[in-house]
């Protein structure tokens, strides 16, 4: 499963030999010749992930397990680990949202991280939460491209220097410039996230100064897209290393687009990667460019030797975390492990139970029965109109009294199975406490708001479902529009709903909270749709199929 593969490091040894007789640099401190052994291990995209799934898959305290045995082995081959994560440990599972993730950043603690990028959902929560998350982390989280807009000032630390048996390290931190649009704009109205490309350029200039690191790393939150093809996306790891000298930076530890980075050749990913499968990383202009899927699904070991100021990548490999596979015995299916079983921590497993507990009191209720899967996936619903999307909608519109209603696709995160629906599974799909908003506006204003929003293109979290409103969408433009069945009327006025998160401008929808037909409910998304559920139950989910309402040209 592993490959050898070089990389030259961003100073090589006769730079540093040259700087070596300078009075005014530092004092080399490996040694001439000789071998060193660097492992970093990396995952990203937490989510709130920090107890085992019903199936016994990933967890926090596996990964301890899993972690401290790859430390030793590297130890024992007198080698040096540095362990990092690509960020976006908040928002996704109800028993983390409901408690800050204060149990995933103490976890990480536990499992001792090294530093971390700020992901765009640290900023799902105002930022004394965010502040509150930096005290319980005993390891920086870094962001070189987030400015206070007033002060104009860096607003978290930059980077993080290691020294590794002589090795200087630099590990810098980048976040992608998206979050401004997709953040919640009530949290993040007073940060300026910055061009992550050209403050990376700058801040290592810098640090060539006055650091002089052997080797440059990132770690990043600003997603992986194959040859830099982003669509709406901003620009991404590839785009960084494109942008910067060759070699600027010895390897990108990324997150955000949630994918195994593993390529097929040369700008050509592995599409359907499995686990246990090699994993060949992305080079990009002499960086190489790693992601670990997402959710601590796996952890990520790349292998590394430095000789005279050059790094040779010896190997690497996506290590998975109890994750299972369904096979048939005796005609029945069953989930096995795909790998050797990795036991939980049993300290770090007692110390999450607690918050796992406390969690479960305030979820496990039952609050409807439902028939037939309700279709939230990440996959499904930032492409297409599904039955979850109008359902959500149409509980907004009933509970304002709207014509119709509008969801953002990224407000939906996830499917609800068919059967029994619990507190949990309704804040599974709507995690981040946005609150229903109505707008009251003249047909003329829809139509201009429609063309806005219908047209948002799909694979984005701004695709925008609808309930109780049917219309013909091509290129920019909407047409045969018509509300509760009845064609839109320029001169007559409508009520419609929107999360607040997009109300407030978020995904690039237009601002409505200055319109004089704007209405905060103060209805929190996710109880509007427990109560919807609970007086519509038994929920029969195909009463809400898309039925070619919404037609895309």
């Amino acid at each position: 499963m592993k490959q050898g593969l070089i990389v030259k490091s961003a100073i090589g040894a006769a730079i540093l030999t040259t700087l070596a007789g300078c009075a005014t640099a530092p004092q080399q401190e490996w040694e001439v010749d000789k071998t060193y052994k660097l492992t970093v291990l990396h995952t990203n995209d937490h989510h709130g992930r920090f107890w085992q799934n019903k199936y016994g898959e990933y967890g926090m305290a596996a990964r301890k397990t899993l972690i401290d045995s790859l430390r030793a082995e590297v130890a024992a081959d007198g080698g040096s680990t540095l362990l990092l994560s690509g960020g976006d440990i908040n928002t996704g599972v109800p028993e983390s949202d409901l408690q800050d993730a204060e149990p995933d950043f103490k976890g990480m603690s536990k499992i001792g991280y090294d530093a971390m990028a700020l992901g765009n959902h640290e900023f799902d929560n105002p930022l004394d939460v965010l502040f509150k998350q930096q005290e319980w982390a005993n390891f920086p989280m870094l962001s070189a491209n987030i400015y206070d807009k007033k002060t104009g000032q860096r607003m978290f630390q930059a980077y993080q220097m290691f020294n590794k048996q002589g090795i200087k390290i630099a590990v810098i931190g980048l976040t992608t410039e998206d979050t401004a649009k997709i953040g919640n704009p009530e949290f993040i109205g007073g940060i300026d996230f910055r061009d992550p490309k050209v403050e990376a350029k700058k801040l290592i200039a810098e640090i060539q100064k006055t650091e002089k690191p052997d080797l440059i790393f990132a770690v990043t939150h600003m997603g992986h897209y194959e040859n830099g093809n982003r669509g709406i996306n901003a620009p991404g790891d590839v785009a960084l290393a494109r942008y910067l000298d060759e070699g600027s930076l010895d390897m990108i530890v990324g997150g955000h687009s949630q994918e195994p980075v593993c390529m097929e050749g040369p700008n050509v990913v592995k599409k359907h990667y499995k686990p246990s499968e090699e994993c060949k990383p992305d080079m990009q202009n002499g960086t190489y460019i790693v992601q670990a899927h997402e959710w601590g699904k796996y952890v990520g070991r790349a292998d590394y030797e430095f000789k005279n100021g050059e790094l040779e990548l010896v190997s690497y490999d996506l290590i998975p975390v109890n994750l299972k596979k369904k096979v048939k015995v005796n005609g029945k299916k069953q989930r096995v492990l795909i790998e050797k079983e990795i036991p939980e921590d049993q300290e770090l497993l007692s110390f999450l139970r607690s918050y796992q507990e406390k969690g479960n009191a305030q979820l496990d209720i039952k609050i409807a029965d439902l028939k037939g899967k309700l279709e939230g996936d990440r996959n499904v619903v930032r492409f297409k109109q599904t039955n979850l999307g109008r359902l959500i909608a149409t509980a907004h519109m009933e509970r304002a009294k709207a014509d119709f209603g509008v969801m953002n696709s990224g407000g939906v995160r996830d499917s609800i199975a068919s059967g029994e629906v619990t507190y949990k599974d309704v804040l599974t799909v709507q995690p981040f406490a946005n609150i229903v908003t109505y707008t009251d506006m003249s047909g003329k204003e829809v139509l201009d708001y429609l063309n806005a929003v219908a047209t948002k293109p799909v694979d984005s979290g701004a695709y925008a479902q609808f309930a109780g409103i049917s219309m013909t969408v091509e290129g920019n433009k909407v047409s045969n529009v018509k509300i509760q069945g009845k064609p839109l009327n320029e001169s007559q006025t409508y009520r419609f709903t929107v999360p607040s998160f997009n109300a407030s401008g978020g995904d690039g929808y237009p601002k409505l909270t200055n319109h004089p037909g704007f209405v905060n409910t103060g209805f929190v998304d996710a109880e509007v749709l427990k109560e919807y559920l609970e007086a519509n139950s038994p929920v029969d989910a195909s009463k809400y199929r898309p039925v070619g309402d919404i037609i895309y040209k």
